[in-house]
């Protein structure tokens, strides 16, 4: 399960000469969630199918740049065979419009697979080089996230609630 997150605040600091901007956040993982099933094949290479044809299932997409990273790394030699059923909606100025929780499942996924062994800490560190949230998605719960989203503390659960999220009828390209 990819867990979608959501902003309970967000303060944005400035922009730095790298053209991200310098932020202060609080972040929280929901139980809204995409589904990434993985397999194993004997044909080296990753291949990716995707529930919506508007969603690239090659090198552009996030989940498959996140299993390349660590299988590249490690010189795994067999092959994985990935199906990403989405559910959270995309083009809603969410995070995984981008495919961030996705990716970070993917990590997840295919260090379980093939065995790697790598902790969290060390899931996370390769996290940064896919994108800046894909750490804390990775991480999970609720945590305070500064520099460019990057830099985490876990801090205090949120309370027991309910959470509405909405998506109006049109899409925000983010």
């Amino acid at each position: 399960r990819a867990l979608a997150k959501i902003n309970l605040g967000l303060d944005i600091l400035g922009k730095r000469e790298d053209g991200y901007h310098e932020v202060r956040m609080i972040m929280q993982t929901i139980q809204m969630y995409d589904v990434l099933e993985m397999k194993k094949k004997k044909i080296p290479g990753i291949s990716l199918a995707v529930n919506y044809p508007f969603i690239p299932s090659d090198e552009r997409n996030l989940v498959y740049k996140a299993a390349k990273l660590l299988m590249d790394e490690f010189q795994v030699e067999e092959g994985v065979s990935i199906h990403l059923d989405k559910f959270i909606p995309v083009a809603a100025a969410w995070q995984v419009g981008t495919i961030i929780a996705d990716a970070a499942a993917a990590l997840v996924g295919i260090n379980r697979l093939f065995r790697l062994g790598l902790t969290e800490r060390d899931l996370m560190e390769r996290a940064v080089n896919i994108g800046a949230d894909v750490p804390y998605c990775v991480m999970r719960g609720t945590a305070l996230a500064e520099g460019i989203g990057e830099k985490l503390t876990r801090i205090a659960r949120m309370p027991q609630c309910y959470v509405l999220v909405g998506k109006p009828g049109i899409n925000v390209s983010t």
